[in-house]
């Protein structure tokens, strides 16, 4: 008996689905279902059939679309989040419908309009991995698109995607940009290098343009991996878009160099004083994340005639080992496992900070907080670091800033609570304090409070 003839070919497979779809019904159902039914019919199936996508099925939030051309799926996955993000200007965060969008080159087994096979499971994938109105495409269907659209592409490497037997080579499109090649820096940020008195090498970066905007360092900074990673570009291009950013590594941290005798509040401060010096600003608003607020308020109280206004998110005046005994035991318990662990290979040491610093991450966002703890520093300096941040302690220094003030905490964060945050405020005469919500240590994207931080911002300094 002959077998069966199973008809094949080569596509571009598009899977899209909504991010958050279980949330959006739980809130309103009737309101996300109309929602979801209006998009579709005014914006992504004419998009779809104007560049000549066959939808192959709808599965409640989501389709899938056959392409004979990757270029073409590219385009039309362009078009639909660009328009989407239109849409959604003036619609609350949590309200927003918003597609993920996998695209992926394979064979395909067609079975009565239908399609199935490895290229199909792929596409899926690579959508549940991009970020709510983002797009994830494949190698294969990078090497075709490649000079032949006006798009930028950012490299998120091997990427070990559920039941794929192959890591698969994941780009992430940046719809925020246009041309230039995976991995370019964005031309606006130029990095320089300066030494300190005890001769260390800083290296330190500019971008955007206006007034000057000085960032204090913190931990795990590395300026050429942030300006790309999906968990800090919108932080430093969003602090760029009206200002001269100015942000720098610290000794032992990112571009600077590794192998320093010392690591103390005192030689963190002493870095940015290299740092703007060297800038050559003389008056201007100073940022402090994290622990950076100690260096920032420090820097404030020894020189008040140029800062301007102190910014300062998700830190702390009391280090986590003088709050609380329970808290010293956890630091140096953690000391040790950096010590074995930070500059594995396997990220399941380093995946116990990334679900401290940002329990919301998206699998992208995740991974890429893995790589940057491992490119930003080594073990034994890591464990230095994170030691000496522990044991700080301006308490003393709070009541003598002058500068005006605004503090901003994230409520649930898990990495410095936000007890610590009102704390710090409290101590700083007339400073202004913002609750923000979430429950991540950096504010991600898309979330509420990245919004939020920057209108925050924007109304401080235009006072």
């Amino acid at each position: 008996m002959a077998e069966a003839h199973v008809e094949r070919r080569l596509a571009a497979i598009f899977a899209a689905d909504v991010a958050g779809y279980s949330r959006l019904m739980a809130r309103d159902e009737e309101r996300t279902l109309a929602g979801l039914k209006a998009v579709r019919a005014s914006l992504v199936d004419p998009t779809i059939a104007a560049y000549h996508g066959r939808i192959v099925k709808t599965t409640g939030d989501g389709l899938l679309v056959e392409f004979a051309s990757a270029v073409d799926a590219a385009r039309c996955g362009a078009e639909i989040q660009r328009g989407m993000a239109a849409q959604n200007v003036n619609v609350p965060q949590d309200a927003r419908i918003e597609f993920r969008i996998g695209i992926h080159v394979g064979d395909i087994i067609i079975d009565d309009n239908d399609i199935f096979g490895d290229g199909v499971n792929i596409a899926a994938r690579l959508e549940g991995i991009a970020e709510a109105g983002g797009i994830c495409i494949s190698r294969q269907a990078f090497d075709q698109i490649e000079g032949k659209l006006e798009l930028a592409f950012r490299e998120m490497g091997l990427q070990n995607l559920k039941n794929i037997t192959k890591p698969i080579d994941v780009f992430a499109i940046e719809l925020d940009r246009t041309g230039g090649n995976p991995g370019q820096s964005n031309p606006n940020q130029e990095i320089k290098y300066c030494r300190t008195p005890d001769g260390v090498r800083l290296a330190y970066a500019m971008s955007g343009s206006g007034p000057p905007l000085v960032k204090a360092a913190n931990w795990m900074n590395h300026l050429e991996y942030d300006w790309e990673s999906p968990v800090w570009r919108h932080v430093f291009r969003g602090l760029s878009r009206n200002h001269t950013l100015i942000r720098y590594d610290a000794r032992g941290n990112g571009m600077s160099d590794w192998d320093v005798d010392e690591l103390s509040l005192d030689a963190w401060v002493s870095d940015l004083e290299t740092v703007v010096d060297t800038a050559r600003v003389e008056r201007f608003p100073l940022v402090g994340i994290s622990q950076g607020c100690a260096v920032a308020v420090s820097y404030a109280v020894r020189h008040p005639e140029r800062v301007s206004h102190l910014l300062l998110y998700g830190g702390f005046a009391l280090g986590g080992k003088k709050r609380e005994p329970q808290e010293k035991e956890k630091r140096d318990a953690m000391k040790t496992l950096m010590r074995l662990g930070w500059g594995a290979d396997n990220p399941s040491f380093r995946q116990i900070f990334t679900g401290l610093f940002i329990p919301g991450a998206t699998q992208e966002q995740a991974a890429s907080f893995n790589e940057l703890q491992r490119r930003t520093t080594s073990p034994e300096c890591a464990a230095r670091y994170f030691d000496t941040v522990g044991d700080i302690d301006i308490t003393d220094l709070l009541a003598k800033v002058t500068a005006k003030t605004l503090v901003m905490h994230v409520r649930g964060d898990l990495v410095n609570p936000i007890e610590a945050g009102r704390a710090l405020a409290a101590g700083i005469p007339g400073a202004r304090f913002v609750a923000l919500q979430g429950q991540n240590h950096l504010f991600l994207e898309k979330e509420q409070a990245s919004q939020r931080f920057f209108e925050e911002i924007k109304l401080f300094l235009g006072r």
